[in-house]
């Protein structure tokens, strides 16, 4: 309702209570006013109500919902299911153009507008959570893998010769796949065993360059958050690589929104060397459903460049879900989560400590991982990997996700490249291991339900441990006699 509308409701109602309401209204539109003017997350979140006016007052702007629309071609956002219409608030022409996702539709203003509030959100909430010198992102409805497949397609046209990713090893198979999809090779690097960590080897990714060649190099493609006892890769070393050779480096940051020594490392990357983009998934880092991430740099133009390789239009929905999320949590509320899951954190290492302890096992000593946990699994007798991956399905029966088993010596082969140790990181990690981590929105009964659990794991497998351990020795000492 507008100001004349509002004077009609004088007429049929006291204009003491009109002009109540329209106070209350202005209240909920100066919110949006400020939203849209300064294009930052608000410090505090909105209540439903003002969420749900913007989404209406944004979604009337496109002409699907016209009144009097009169849709004469292919793709005028017609939808049959009144739920569906409803479960998208009526947004149903996606974002972007067929030439550029960032574009602006002519027939959907609206979504256009959700589109780029969303982008300016997501860019204020990376500087705060560590990366101020950030200057361009964008929200894609992919995951993180065909996200950096992106990347690595619109690095293609600025380097022709380039057929090789230089890539420090990560045990996850999107990412190296990532690499495969967009026709590249993918060069791994080994990684080095310092302690219980395992950290980059340098000097491996600078004889690679030396023997590739840089114009041979699309780029190298580090990692921050991993699973321990990985560690974040090496990233200020990297970029100072990357910019004395002339090669781009594209960082994977899959859950590193959530951790300040993640985001750290890739300012720091940017400022004393090279990172052309990092990519970081939208459900991991804002708990939201999957199906997209984040794009982010330091360079407008090349963003801009990434953002135009996308063929096609494309789902408002990972836009809508992540923009809802932020404003419903404002600034504070996502500080707040962040100082939360640093704190399970210690809370996770603390208790797995007292656990691995009363199990004569360990805490691996991974302090440069500050998401991911590991406890050593010193499994005992013959069946040693038979009794890791029966405690993995007794976690998993047991309604405990998330958490991961490591026997040794898996052998996976992932796109025709053979990966020994694989899940570790390595080819000979020194033992077995169970993966745990303290991720944004974890609760102390989490953890607390978590330890429960995996203590009761671990009694029941040991227990039939030295039943089988009994039972060998008393045939040996039949047969002895």
């Amino acid at each position: 309702m507008n100001r004349d509308s509002f004077a009609a409701g004088e007429r049929l109602v006291s204009p003491a209570y009109v002009r109540q309401g329209c106070e209350a209204r202005r209240s909920h539109e100066h919110l949006i006013r400020l939203l849209l003017e300064k294009g930052k997350c608000p410090e505090d979140g909105w209540d439903e109500s003002t969420l749900e006016l913007f989404l209406h007052e944004l979604a009337i702007m496109d002409s699907n919902n016209f009144l009097g629309n009169c849709g004469v071609g292919e793709r005028e956002g017609r939808v049959a299911s009144a739920l569906v219409a409803r479960r998208h608030y009526r947004f149903i022409h996606g974002i972007g153009r067929s030439g550029d996702i960032s574009a602006v539709q002519p027939k959907a203003a609206g979504s256009s507008l959700l589109n780029k509030i969303t982008n300016s959100l997501v860019l204020d909430i990376i500087k705060l959570a560590g990366v101020p010198a950030v200057t361009s992102c964008f929200v894609v409805p992919m995951a993180t893998g065909m996200s950096l497949t992106l990347c690595f397609l619109t690095l293609r046209h600025k380097r022709p010769k380039a057929k090789y990713i230089i890539w420090p090893r990560i045990d996850q198979k999107s990412c190296f796949k990532s690499m495969i999809t967009a026709g590249f090779e993918p060069v791994v690097i080994e990684n080095v065993l310092e302690g219980d960590e395992l950290r980059t080897d340098l000097k491996a990714v600078e004889a690679k360059v030396q023997e590739l060649g840089p114009d041979n190099i699309l780029c190298v493609h580090s990692t921050t958050s991993c699973f321990a006892p990985r560690v974040p890769d090496r990233l200020e070393e990297l970029a100072v690589i990357c910019a004395n050779s002339g090669i781009p480096h594209i960082v994977n940051n899959a859950y590193g929104v959530q951790s300040s020594k993640c985001m750290h490392l890739i300012q720091q990357g940017a400022r004393v060397g090279r990172i052309d983009a990092f990519v970081q998934s939208l459900d991991k880092n804002f708990m939201v459903p999957v199906g997209g991430a984040i794009i982010a740099g330091f360079n407008d133009s090349f963003i801009q460049e990434i953002s135009k390789m996308y063929p096609g239009r494309a789902s408002a929905s990972p836009s809508l879900d992540v923009l809802i999320t932020l404003l419903s949590l404002g600034s504070n509320g996502y500080k707040k989560l962040l100082k939360e899951r640093k704190e399970m954190f210690s809370y996770l290492s603390s208790q797995l400590k007292k656990l691995s302890e009363s199990y004569n096992e360990r805490l691996l000593h991974t302090p440069h991982n500050p998401i991911s946990l590991a406890m050593t699994l010193k499994t005992q007798g013959e069946h040693q990997d038979k009794a890791i991956t029966q405690l993995g399905s007794m976690l998993f029966t047991r309604q405990v996700s998330g958490a991961r088993v490591v026997p040794l010596g898996s052998v996976q082969t992932v796109s025709g490249h053979t990966f020994r140790g694989f899940m570790s990181h390595t080819n000979n990690y020194p033992c077995a291991y169970l993966n745990a981590a303290s991720a944004i929105g974890m609760k102390m009964q989490d953890v607390d339900l978590f330890i429960k659990r995996l203590d009761k794991c671990l009694k029941t497998v040991r227990k039939e441990q030295n039943k089988e351990s009994n039972m060998l020795t008393g045939i040996k000492c039949f047969i002895g006699r």
